[in-house]
């Protein structure tokens, strides 16, 4: 499976495609452009790294719609908005609600090319980050009901003797399942341990 980042380009202007995409052809980049936001979501495919270069303004669903629409997805390839002066206002909204950058038309290339690998960065620890929360629930999924009554104890800062008195069983069986708590979710230390349960929202 090829994992090289993509560069997505939604613009319904053809010149502006085609200016793009020679850019980033021109430094070995992968790009898959698109004369609509419908068209790129309809092929929309969450398992693609890289970025969206996206036009503000377009007709039909607009590129404000579009980056709502994707920020329902559980992960999505960071935004670049490129935007006609007039459009600022829109752009700046964009960035607002997680835009990575916005560039105005007509663009400079370097600029655009360093705001493009930028984004490829954080797609990239973006992805990271959601692998890593998929493998601690599914690390928590396999928990016994008790187990993770248990483990809600743990983190609450509760002692075995504690545990033990509120679930009404023995103190070595409050230990026997901690024990398993730890190699289920593969935790190294309590520490570890926290930081999990603060990334499964189990600590608010």
């Amino acid at each position: 499976m090829n994992n090289s980042p993509v560069i997505f380009i939604v613009d319904d202007d053809e010149q502006v495609r085609s200016a793009l995409t020679l850019l980033m052809q021109s430094v070995g980049l992968i790009v898959e452009s698109y004369s609509s936001a419908q068209d790129y979501l309809d092929s929309f495919d969450d398992s693609k790294p890289g970025c969206l270069i996206l036009d503000v303004r377009m007709p039909g669903m607009s590129g404000l719609d579009l980056q709502a629409r994707l920020t329902a997805e559980k992960i999505h390839p960071p935004i670049i908005i490129i935007t006609g002066h007039g459009d600022v206002p829109m752009a700046v909204k964009a960035v607002s609600a997680g835009a990575v950058d916005f560039i105005e038309k007509p663009f400079n290339n370097q600029s655009m090319l360093d705001s493009v690998h930028k984004a490829i960065e954080r797609d990239a620890v973006q992805r990271g980050e959601s692998s890593r929360l998929q493998d601690i629930e599914a690390h928590y999924s396999t928990l016994t009901p008790r187990e993770k009554e248990v483990l809600q104890s743990v983190i609450e800062g509760k002692r075995n003797k504690v545990i033990a008195f509120d679930l009404n069983i023995s103190q070595s069986t409050v230990e026997a399942h901690r024990s398993k708590v730890m190699d289920k979710m593969s935790a190294g230390s309590l520490s570890d341990l926290m930081r999990m349960a603060i990334s499964l929202k189990l600590i608010q």
